[in-house]
């Protein structure tokens, strides 16, 4: 972990001003956009327009007050930067989503989850107030009460189509320096799902407080809920080297890993998917230097083969099917998870999947309508199905957009979409995106949100 010094108010102004200057330069009836190089979105990119906006200076922490548990944090900070700047006041973000890479502004504006979730909602509801310059070239200041609350209730799941966030001012809570943690097996998912129920009801299990939760499906037959407590004494895992986090939950029914090496557990091998580039092969992992055994670096892979296709050339030359990326994270009902999972091992040959329980804290927000004291499950699962004869690519991402419609839950938008736009519009708020997109983008500068997700399928 590296120490963190924050930027200070003064040169974050000089950002700001610099961002300013950007925006004034884009000449009229071009697209505004971020003029950044990297993302962790799974749809394609335009490099259409304009230049894009001056960011290069909105990537750092502006202060962190460890006695109000608060940190000013710029938008296109890191969540890796941040947890280095909170970490040694014994705080971090109320949520830490799982990759390094991810900034606070696109966290928040295009939501982002982790095993605190549970307790304390998405990352968004931790922001008590945030400086957003808007398609119009305003910064303003956003809070949940006041002139634009509009705004800051529906900059949530906008995707940068109302605006970017410069600063966020968020909450902090008490890390100790070790997470401790048990592995639960379930041979039936429902039995867990009901743990889950019950955690969420009383925030213990068998007596023992819980601060984290998530879980795994590895088959229909074998799944596993990680409840971790802050504290704990003793020897810490480590899985950076040649052991793997998800591996070990089959192996270890307890465990306990230092505070830092828990937040980023996932990043070290994408959660399972550094098996596609032959990272968990024991001789291959000796020679993969550690420093390149992170999320961003495996994203950078699969950008370059978005791009030239030399896997899918050599499935071809192999007489392998064609095979269509699904890369999706869904929230469902609790009570309705059980369903989706069986529906998926049947339909989906794909596994293990990510589970995430999560509820909102306080309030509802109009362009995700999840309902305020529900609980819900993430499920996460990333990867690519063999296309079959008679099918067409995009076939099972519709099949499982159908089935989460049914079952009363939504999607997140960072991977692909294919929704019609009033069905869209139903599920995402359309009106109140509306609504807003009018009042603080009123020449629409900024790219619309479904144009944004599902462009011209």
């Amino acid at each position: 972990m590296r120490r963190i010094n924050p930027k200070g108010r003064a040169e974050h102004e000089r950002a700001v001003d610099a961002l300013r200057a950007s925006y004034a330069a884009v000449p009229p009836g071009d697209t505004v956009r971020l003029a950044k190089k990297t993302s962790n979105l799974f749809r394609p990119r335009s490099a259409a327009g304009s230049a894009g906006l001056d960011v290069s200076g909105l990537d750092g922490v502006v202060a962190v007050d460890p006695v109000a548990r608060t940190a000013d944090v710029q938008g296109m900070c890191t969540y890796e930067d941040l947890v280095d700047a909170t970490l040694p006041h014994g705080l971090m973000p109320l949520v830490v989503p799982q990759l390094r890479t991810i900034t606070l502004g696109g966290a928040v504006t295009g939501l982002g989850i982790e095993s605190t979730s549970w307790k304390h909602g998405l990352p968004h509801e931790s922001v008590t107030e945030l400086d957003i310059l808007t398609g119009a070239g305003d910064v303003l200041t956003v809070r949940p009460e006041g002139e634009h609350a509009d705004l800051y209730a529906a900059f949530p799941n906008s995707l940068g189509s109302l605006g970017y966030a410069t600063r966020l001012r968020i909450e902090l809570q008490p890390i100790a320096d070790r997470v401790s943690l048990r592995n639960l097996r379930f041979d039936d998912v429902d039995e867990l799902l009901e743990v889950v129920g019950e955690v969420m009801k009383t925030g213990e299990h068998d007596g023992t407080p819980v601060d984290v939760m998530d879980g795994v499906v590895f088959r229909p037959g074998e799944s596993y809920l990680v409840l971790g407590t802050f504290g704990g004494d003793g020897p810490t895992s480590d899985y950076t080297g040649q052991d793997i986090y998800y591996r070990s939950l089959r192996s270890k029914a307890t465990d306990r890993l230092a505070a830092y090496d828990y937040l980023w557990r996932w990043d070290t091998d994408w959660f399972w998917c550094s098996a596609a580039f032959g990272v968990q092969h024991p001789a291959v992992r000796r020679l993969w230097p550690r420093r390149y055994r992170r999320s961003d670096v495996y994203h950078r892979i699969v950008r370059f083969e978005n791009r030239h296709g030399v896997a899918a050339r050599v499935d071809r030359w192999r007489g392998l099917p064609a095979r269509e990326r699904v890369v999706q994270d869904v929230e469902l009902p609790l009570d309705r998870t059980g369903a989706f999972l069986r529906w998926f091992t049947q339909h989906v040959p794909m596994a293990p999947l990510w589970l995430c329980p999560l509820r909102l804290r306080k309030r509802e927000w109009p362009l995700y309508p999840m309902h305020a004291g529900t609980p819900y499950v993430n499920v996460g699962f990333w990867g690519t199905v063999p296309i079959e004869p008679g099918a067409a690519d995009g076939d099972a991402n519709r099949a499982i957009e159908q089935q989460v419609f049914e079952l009363g839950g939504h999607k997140s938008l960072y991977s692909d979409a294919y929704y019609d736009r009033g069905t869209f519009d139903e599920l995402y708020g359309g009106a109140a995106y509306r609504a807003v997109k009018d009042r603080y983008d009123p020449d629409h500068r900024l790219t619309d949100l479904y144009d944004k997700v599902v462009g011209r399928r």
